[in-house]
C-alpha cells in the first residue's frame, strides 16, 4: 500500500493521540496537500521544523500500530467476514 494512504488510515484510528498542533500539521500535509513551505509560512515557523514534525508525527503513527494493532486487526477481520451473510457483515463493519 502507498505510504501516503496507510498513514492517513493510521491517522484516522490514532489522530486523537497527537497533540492539536500535530493533528494539524498533518491534516494540512495529507489532506489538504500543502508543501512543507507553506506550512511552515503558515506558522511562521521554520521549514525544518515543520519537517521534524511531520517525520515524529508518521514515527508516532506507525509506533501506535505497532502496539495496537488496530488497522491490522481491521484488515484481518474484514478477510473473515467476506463469506458471511450481508446482514451480518453490515452489522460488523458498522463495529469495525
Amino acid at each position: 500500500m502507498e505510504e501516503r494512504v496507510y498513514l492517513i488510515e493510521l491517522y484516522e484510528y490514532y489522530g486523537k493521540l497527537l497533540t492539536k498542533k500535530q493533528q494539524q500539521y498533518f491534516e494540512d500535509y495529507y489532506y489538504d496537500n500543502l508543501t512543507i513551505l507553506e506550512i511552515a509560512e503558515n506558522e511562521l515557523i521554520s521549514k525544518n521544523a515543520i519537517s521534524k514534525q511531520i517525520i515524529t508525527i508518521k514515527d508516532k503513527l506507525y509506533y501506535y500500530e505497532e502496539i495496537l494493532n488496530l488497522y491490522k486487526n481491521k484488515i484481518e477481520i474484514n478477510k473473515l467476514i467476506i463469506n458471511l451473510d450481508d446482514d451480518l457483515k453490515e452489522k460488523i463493519n458498522e463495529l469495525i
